[in-house]
């Protein structure tokens, strides 16, 4: 079984997916960034490592395995003990293992798990459909403002002739009217609009006063008033996958008994799940919606009380 690629379709949900007895592949998020040297951009996306020393059995891996095999959570187990194993003797024979849409692992010459990230695909489902791109860079261009008028003047001068010295009196008077008149029509437009402002306030106010009277003396009856309406919120339901398993019985008798036995020692939201596909009622301590805090609570479940428990991960 080629549970690389269960690890990968894991890792597009969560941050950490370990296999037992192996180590850990973990997901670190990368924000968007750009190289400024060859202008490329590169989108946000999850950085895969590889940690060695992670190597306990969270339930993660069988679980989604059991699933998607339609196999039980035991047989799933053995699967991946089975894989491991052919891979930790890959190792030690020195050969490196490939992984797909992962990387590499290898030895190196101190005997250390040394991991080369190699992933085609982005598992951050946010970024999904951006790709990197390179955009060239902006070249401006700048302008030299140049006196066309100086240049003009310099290249081409003005000769004055006695003919073109000669003065005309009339146009003198011709330019002093020329100037009156336009004075004199800059006058009335200002006059002029100053009326049509002070008439347009007048109306404005003898409007406004006449709305103000009208709504003194409106009254409003309402003879039949409506009925009131009563809306139902529909109460807002939180989704709780992550279950953590104390057993799983043939009988649904047997499965009430784990479940008054798990309240008697303090567990008051302990209860049994409906059958499942394989015949038996699961009995579970706790749901949970934050797998983070499930597998905590889990952890110290293993250590203190049943180190047989384990981590379901199912819809209600």
């Amino acid at each position: 079984m080629m549970i690389e690629k269960y690890i990968s379709a894991l890792l597009y949900r969560y941050q950490c997916v370990t296999v037992p007895g192996f180590g850990a592949f973990l997901a670190e998020t990368s924000p968007a960034r750009l190289d400024s040297t060859t202008h490329t951009f590169y989108p946000p996306k999850k950085l895969i490592s590889f940690n060695a020393n992670l190597k306990n059995n969270d339930g993660l891996l069988a679980n989604h395995i059991a699933l998607q095999e339609n196999i039980s959570y035991d047989e799933a187990v053995a699967a991946v003990q089975k894989q491991t194993a052919q891979w930790l003797y890959m190792l030690e024979s020195g050969q490196p293992l490939l992984l797909k849409n992962l990387g590499q692992i290898a030895r190196n010459a101190e005997g250390s798990l040394v991991f080369t990230p190699d992933t085609p695909v982005n598992y951050l489902t946010d970024a999904f459909g951006l790709s990197t791109f390179t955009s060239p860079a902006v070249k401006r261009e700048e302008y030299i403002a140049v006196n066309d008028t100086e240049e003009a003047e310099e290249e081409v001068p003005v000769l004055l002739t006695a003919q073109r010295r000669r003065s005309y009196p009339y146009l003198k008077y011709a330019a002093l009217f020329a100037v009156a008149l336009t004075a004199g029509g800059a006058v009335y437009k200002t006059w002029y609009e100053q009326q049509v402002a002070k008439e347009t306030l007048l109306v404005q106010q003898q409007v406004q006063e006449e709305v103000q009277q009208r709504i003194q003396q409106a009254t409003f009856f309402i003879e039949n008033p409506l009925p009131a309406v009563q809306l139902t919120v529909k109460e807002e339901v939180t989704v709780m996958p992550y279950h953590i398993v104390a057993g799983a019985y043939r009988s649904e008798a047997n499965a009430a008994t784990a479940v008054a036995q798990l309240k008697d020692k303090g567990y008051t939201k302990a209860r049994a799940l409906g059958i499942n596909k394989f015949g038996l009622y699961p009995v579970i301590y706790g749901s949970y919606s934050d797998a983070a805090e499930a597998q905590n609570d889990m952890n110290a479940i293993r250590r203190g009380e049943n180190s047989e428990a384990w981590l379901l991960i199912k819809e209600l």
